[in-house]
């Protein structure tokens, strides 16, 4: 966290609201405040602190180099979208289609690889032995019935790349916000017992952050509101929780890494644009996956490893391979193209790992604030909602001309928040997903008993933190060992994951920042056995070094985040020995 004072010769910028991420949350905060913020007869409805006689001063930095650089090919239902724009027509956004059919499928082991228990494997022989009487080929169950929880009628496929987009272009239009991507924030500004702006992270460093040539110290930004909508492994949202604290009973200890490739599908594959395929079963019993259609030929296809799977290995990019190779899928992949390739960190936690809210001169909103939903599969249309709740407040405080306190947004923004579907879907879904701590059957049954029950009935202790279940390299085994196949390379779709980090979503790590990825204290990673972190890592930024401390290089960082949630070495009990700080740069691919 940045103090006020810290030596160095800043320049001090004031504007009225400083806004943290661009991304689904900040989309719908920024949009939703832009209409609001001129009366019908073209007059402020409040004026400006920072430019007397004008409307309030809204500037909104991103990390990335550009607003479509979000990672992520989603299904919403879009409620919170569509209250937004009531016109919406899907083909205004490219890769955006409304849902036109939806199935659940379990996926059986047809490689004989897979680590499944007993009863999977016992449930994967009556299966097969019943096929006869049920939707059964190509080695997977079309379920008969999809939980009500699961349906995504009348909700859209999404590119989020492209949606971020579509929003910033009619943002800019609007001439009440700016927008500022490919400018990290690196730290808050702490006043009292409130939140006064940021700081934008300095340029013209070494790799530790010691002033270089061309040396230019961040601004600070000094905001009478300061909007944190950065996602999951934010490095501003997280100072500010180290600061404040998390609520009673909160905590992030619920992780997944999602990692997708987009595929143009070969000229004869006749899915229907809006076509929704959920997974489950394979390549390992814990991971979930989904094929989403989009217009044009283009299919979204990934999977999500959640933080309760250690083994064999966490490797990301091979298990989306193998999970693409599944009969059930490739019937359709085969002969493909890849066109990107993405991950990013998923906060699973959701309503557990809900932090303040507000506090005076600072509000949360997004993936960071607790909004995603594990039990729906959901996160980007909660997001948005949060982001228009918010908007909402801001407006209701400007016009009534009340300033930004922690009492005020609490009156405002969360009471809002609380009384809607956000809060209580979210609660519905706070423990469906602690089952999978005793087993993948358990895990299921805990999530249908909550999606059934309201949330009413649910199974399983608190989640592990990654430190309690790290196994040692010993107590796990490689996927060759495993009896995983190798990839039959194509270079066309099926590519090594070199070459994915070159043609499929290009990583670019602008000079003159300090590194973003840090381990904090090198003496806990020489006594490290584990190396999840190396083996996680979504770009093989990661990779063993001399004495056992790991290397780091960003011009492979995908800034997914997963090091940081997954390293096995604890500081304090909850916080890992890695910290992901701001940072330039990372994924290229606005298709994703």
């Amino acid at each position: 966290m940045a103090p006020i004072d810290d030596g160095v010769n800043r320049e001090t910028m004031e504007v009225d609201i400083a806004c943290v991420g661009f991304g689904p949350a900040m989309g719908g905060f920024l949009t939703t405040l832009s209409r609001g913020l001129v009366n019908p007869d073209g007059t402020p409805v409040a004026e400006s602190a920072a430019m007397p006689g004008m409307p309030p001063m809204v500037v909104c930095y991103e990390r990335a180099d550009d607003l479509g650089f979000g990672v992520s090919g989603v299904v919403t239902r879009a409620r919170g979208i569509r209250a937004t724009f009531p016109d919406l027509d899907p083909a205004q956004i490219p890769l955006a289609t409304p849902v036109t059919g939806e199935k659940l499928v379990y996926l059986l082991d047809p490689v004989g690889a897979s680590r499944r228990s007993l009863g999977l494997r016992l449930g994967d022989r009556l299966i097969r032995s019943a096929q006869r009487v049920l939707p059964f080929a190509h080695s997977a169950l079309e379920l008969p019935y999809t939980p009500p929880f699961l349906h995504k009628a009348g909700g859209l496929v999404l590119s989020i790349g492209q949606f971020n987009q579509w929003v910033g272009m009619q943002l800019m239009g609007s001439g009440l916000v700016q927008l500022w991507p490919a400018t990290p924030v690196a730290a808050p500004l702490f006043e009292g017992d409130g939140v006064v702006g940021i700081r934008l992270l300095d340029q013209g460093t070494d790799r530790e952050g010691n002033p270089g040539d061309g040396f230019m110290p961040g601004m600070d930004i000094r905001a009478a509101l300061t909007v944190l909508g950065d996602g999951p492994v934010g490095a501003v949202g997280r100072q500010v929780d180290e600061h404040f604290g998390m609520p009673e009973d909160h905590h992030r200890r619920d992780w997944a890494l999602g990692t997708k490739m987009v595929v143009e599908l070969r000229e004869d594959v006749d899915l229907p644009p809006g076509t929704v395929i959920h997974t489950f079963g394979y390549p390992e019993p814990e991971i979930f996956g989904f094929l989403y259609v989009h217009p044009d030929r283009l299919a979204s296809v990934g999977i999500f490893l959640p933080s309760c799977f250690d083994s064999p290995v966490p490797a990301s990019y091979r298990y989306l391979q193998h999970f693409m190779m599944h009969p059930y899928l490739w019937r359709y992949l085969e002969g493909g193209t890849l066109r990107s390739w993405g991950a990013k960190s998923l906060e699973e936690s959701g309503r557990r790992g809900e932090p303040f809210l507000a506090r005076d001169g600072c509000a949360r909103i997004g993936e960071g604030s607790g909004s995603t939903n594990v039990l729906t599969g959901s996160g980007v249309d909660e997001a948005w909602a949060t982001g228009v709740q918010l908007a909402e407040a801001v407006l209701r405080l400007l016009r009534e001309g009340k300033p930004f306190t922690r009492e005020n947004l609490e009156a405002t923004y969360v009471a809002a928040r609380r009384e809607s579907w956000v809060e209580s879907e979210g609660r519905v879904a706070e423990r469906s997903r602690h089952g999978f701590q005793r087993g993948v059957l358990t895990g299921l049954v805990g999530m249908a008993l909550a999606g059934l029950t309201g949330g009413r009935v649910a199974i399983g202790p608190e989640p592990k933190l990654p430190h309690q279940r790290a196994r040692t390299p010993k107590d796990r085994l490689p996927m060759d060992a495993a009896d995983w196949p190798p990839i039959p390379h194509d270079d066309t779709l099926l590519i090594s994951h070199q070459d994915a980090l070159l043609l499929g979503g290009k990583v670019q790590a602008a000079p003159g920042y300090a590194d973003h990825v840090i381990f904090v204290r090198p003496e806990l990673c020489q006594t490290c056995e584990t190396r999840v972190c190396v083996e996680i890592c979504s770009g093989q930024a990661i990779t063993p070094g001399e004495a056992g401390v790991p290397v780091f290089d960003r011009e492979k960082c995908v800034h997914c985040g997963a090091c940081y949630w997954s390293c096995a070495q604890t500081l304090d009990g909850e916080r890992t020995n890695i910290e992901f700080r701001a940072g330039a740069g990372g994924l290229h691919s606005p298709e994703n």
